[in-house]
């Protein structure tokens, strides 16, 4: 599979200066962290949910996680677990194209093993699991749970711990959360793709909830706790793992009594192809996301959880690294290899400082590597309207 896969070949030739490259479950952990990308979850309870991956694969996703969580009420998990083992046994055996990495979401860890061995030969079809309410008392369990069904199905199975216990909301206990996590974690460095953060369970240990018109990084509680888990989570020394973006919870309906205003572009109106895709910005409800989208990069984030498939595009069209990024990210490496320094960018805008910019420049090249980059005259704004 590969980013904008979908898109047919001449357009992605015109986009892209170099081309997303192909990854597989088998890829190597760091470059599947990074290819996450928009990763749409799904209840459980679908009784489409074999089609559903196959029209989302189709669509451009490439990372899916099938919910037996918070997106189903608690009476409805057996018929769910049920569901989906029977919906993934049949895209096992009728399988005709390439599948987004999936994940299961469960809530126990005993339903790691249960569901590992109820799946049968169609635990191949997983790339893991996403392990909910995440702690360092609850995680130990996951993760062994995780490693013996590794073992049992004898295929490769990674975790995806979501912090949004109120442990990491409450000030008095989220440092002792934090490195109690940081050490469970790196006990287990080899299954664990990426952190993931549940901000909406974050908001609720204080009531909050954030309106479309605002991120999550004006909520100050919620700003705070992502520095803090990016502080000790996050870190380019080697010891840090990929965190990803919370979810964007709001999503185009059908109709409403007050159409909302774009309020902040990313591009201008009278640039090509600007007012179209200006226009289908306001009727997808995606302003507020973009703007938390290139503040989650900003603070150290990639990825996003996303929970609507109008949401997908506007992730994956701002995770392609930029002619200028390039530029930077190849000149401060190339001067890093001659033994560091300083000089001006190819673009003639900014200071590239060889040995400080070095973690980030790697960082650039490996996104450069799963969503491509773009070329010299490609704006997000054609990124985008090529997907939508």
């Amino acid at each position: 599979m590969r980013h904008f896969g979908h898109l047919a070949d001449d357009v992605r030739e015109r986009l892209f200066l170099e081309q997303p490259g192909g990854f597989d479950r088998d890829s190597e952990a760091g470059v599947l962290s990074t290819a996450l990308g928009a990763t749409l979850y799904c209840p459980a309870t679908r009784e489409t949910l074999g089609a559903d991956v196959r029209k989302q694969a189709a669509r451009g996703v490439v990372s899916m996680v099938l919910c037996l969580e918070d997106a189903i009420a608690d009476h409805e998990v057996p018929a769910a677990e049920a569901n989906l083992v029977a919906r993934l046994g049949e895209l096992h055996t009728s399988r005709t194209q390439d599948l987004p990495l999936l994940f299961i979401r469960v809530r126990a860890a005993g339903q790691i093993t249960d569901l590992t061995r109820r799946l049968g030969p169609a635990v191949g079809l997983l790339s893991g699991f996403v392990l909910p309410k995440f702690t360092e008392e609850s995680g130990d369990d996951f993760l062994e749970a995780l490693a013996a069904a590794e073992e049992s199905s004898g295929h490769r199975l990674f975790a995806m711990p979501v912090l949004e216990s109120p442990e990491l909301a409450h000030l008095e206990t989220r440092r002792e959360q934090l490195f109690g996590i940081s050490r469970l974690l790196a006990k287990h460095r080899e299954r664990i793709l990426a952190v993931r953060l549940g901000v909406t369970d974050l908001c609720s240990a204080y009531g909050l909830r954030r309106s479309p018109d605002l991120t999550a990084y004006d909520v100050a509680l919620v700003a705070a706790v992502i520095g803090d888990v990016v502080n000790v989570l996050g870190r380019a020394d080697g010891s840090g793992f990929t965190v990803t973006g919370p979810v964007w919870e709001y999503f185009p309906v059908q109709e409403r009594m007050f159409k909302p205003q774009l309020r902040r572009t990313p591009f201008a109106a009278t640039d090509p192809p600007g007012e179209a895709v200006r226009q289908r910005i306001i009727e997808h409800d995606l302003d507020g996301l973009i703007r938390e989208i290139e503040l989650d990069r900003a603070n150290g984030l990639l990825g996003k959880t996303c929970i609507h498939p109008s949401h997908v595009p506007a992730v994956h069209a701002l995770s392609v690294v930029t002619h200028e990024e390039f530029s930077d990210a190849r000149d401060i490496l190339d001067q890093e290899r001659g033994g560091g320094g300083v000089l001006r960018s190819a673009y003639t805008n900014k200071m590239n400082e060889a040995k400080p910019h070095r973690a980030w420049a790697e960082r650039v090249l490996l996104r450069a590597e799963v969503f491509g980059v773009a070329r010299e005259d490609v704006s997000f704004a054609e990124l985008l309207a090529a997907c939508l």
